[in-house]
C-alpha cells in the first residue's frame, strides 16, 4: 500500500514538473517573438527590451511617456542600429574599434548623463539590468559607420580654409560665447507641411520634454541621448544659425531651420561667456574639424535613407 502510495506521489511530482518545463517553454517562446525581419536578419521581443531598457537609462525622462510610445522609439532605435550593422559587414571584415577610441566615445555617454567615470557608469548599467559589454557593442557599431562614411565621403567634403582662417583671427582674443543645446532634426512626408510637423513636435516638447520629443521625431544621431549635444563655440556656427541663437535666451528653442536633409530645431540649454588668448592654429583645426563633421553627418543622413531604402524590412 505504502508503495502504490509512493508510485502515485513520484508521479504527480513528475507531472507537475514536466507541467512546469512546458508552460516555462511556452512563456519564453511567447516572450521572444520575432517583430522585425531586416534581409535576412531578425530583431525579436527580446532584444526590443534589452533596448527599451538601454534608452530608459540614457533618457529617465522617456518612464513620462505611455508603453506605446517607448515601444515605437525603441523599435526606431533599434532598427536604425541594425540596418548600419548590416551595411558595416558589407564593407568591412572583421570591423573593430580600437579600446582607446571606444573608451572615449563610452566617455562622451555617460558625461552627458551626469556621470563622473567609467566605473560610476558601469555601476549604473548593472543597476539597470544592462550588459556593458553589449552597450560597447553599440557604441562600436556606430564609431564603425562613421568610418564607413568617412571613406565613402571624405573627397566630397569642401573647406574654405582661408574663410575659416578669417573668421578664427577676428575671433580669437575676443570674448567668447559657446552654447549646451539639444537638437532635433526633422523629415517631412508628403503628406505633411513643415509648419504642422512642427507644431506637432512643439505640442510633444511642451508636453513630454525637448529629450523625450527628440527621441520621438529626430532622425539625428544624437536621438538616442535625447539630442544633447556638446558644448558649441559661437564662432563654430555658420552665420544662419548664429543670427538665429543671438536673439534667444536659455531653454528657448528656435523654429525649424532648413538644412540640408531636413529642418533643425535647436533648445539652447546653457550658455557661457569666457574669454581667454588662444592659438590661431589650434582654433582654425578646431574650426575645421567641425566643418568636416557637420558635412559628413549630412552625408550619413543621405546615405542611411538610400541603404534603407535598398533593404527588405518587414514588421511582423
Amino acid at each position: 500500500m505504502k508503495v502504490v502510495f509512493m508510485i502515485d506521489k513520484i508521479s504527480k511530482i513528475l507531472l507537475i514538473l514536466i507541467l512546469i518545463i512546458l508552460f516555462q517553454k511556452n512563456l519564453n517562446s511567447m516572450e521572444n517573438k520575432i517583430i522585425i525581419k531586416i534581409n535576412n536578419e531578425i530583431i525579436t521581443s527580446l532584444d526590443l527590451d534589452e533596448e527599451i531598457k538601454y534608452l530608459k537609462a540614457l533618457n529617465p525622462g522617456l518612464n513620462k511617456l505611455n508603453n506605446y510610445e517607448i515601444i515605437e522609439i525603441s523599435k526606431k532605435s533599434i532598427l536604425r542600429e541594425n540596418i548600419k550593422q548590416i551595411e558595416i559587414l558589407k564593407n568591412f571584415e572583421n570591423p573593430k574599434v580600437p579600446i582607446e577610441i571606444l573608451n572615449k566615445l563610452v566617455e562622451n555617454i555617460y558625461s552627458k548623463i551626469g556621470i563622473n567615470n567609467l566605473k560610476e557608469f558601469k555601476n549604473y548599467l548593472n543597476s539597470n539590468q544592462i550588459d556593458y559589454r553589449k552597450v560597447l557593442n553599440k557604441i562600436e557599431i556606430e564609431a564603425l559607420w562613421n568610418e564607413l562614411i568617412f571613406l565613402k565621403y571624405s573627397d566630397k567634403i569642401k573647406i574654405d580654409k582661408n574663410k575659416l582662417l578669417e573668421e578664427v583671427k577676428k575671433n580669437i582674443n575676443r570674448e567668447n560665447k559657446s552654447y549646451l543645446m539639444s537638437e532635433i532634426i526633422f523629415e517631412i512626408s508628403q503628406s505633411e507641411t513643415t509648419k504642422n510637423k512642427y507644431e506637432k513636435i512643439r505640442d510633444a516638447i511642451e508636453d513630454k520634454g525637448f529629450e523625450n520629443a527628440a527621441l520621438i521625431y529626430s532622425i539625428s544621431e544624437t536621438a538616442n541621448i535625447g539630442g544633447k549635444l556638446n558644448w558649441i563655440n559661437e564662432s563654430s556656427l555658420n552665420n544662419k544659425i548664429r543670427n538665429i541663437l543671438k536673439s534667444k535666451k536659455e531653454n528657448e528653442i528656435t523654429e525649424p531651420i532648413t538644412i540640408p536633409g531636413g529642418f533643425l530645431i535647436l533648445q539652447i540649454n546653457e550658455i557661457k561667456y569666457t574669454k581667454s588668448e588662444k592659438n590661431v592654429d589650434e582654433e582654425l583645426e578646431k574650426l575645421i574639424n567641425i566643418k568636416k563633421n557637420n558635412q559628413l553627418n549630412q552625408f550619413s543622413k543621405i546615405y542611411f535613407n538610400r541603404v534603407k531604402e535598398d533593404m527588405n524590412i518587414n514588421e511582423i
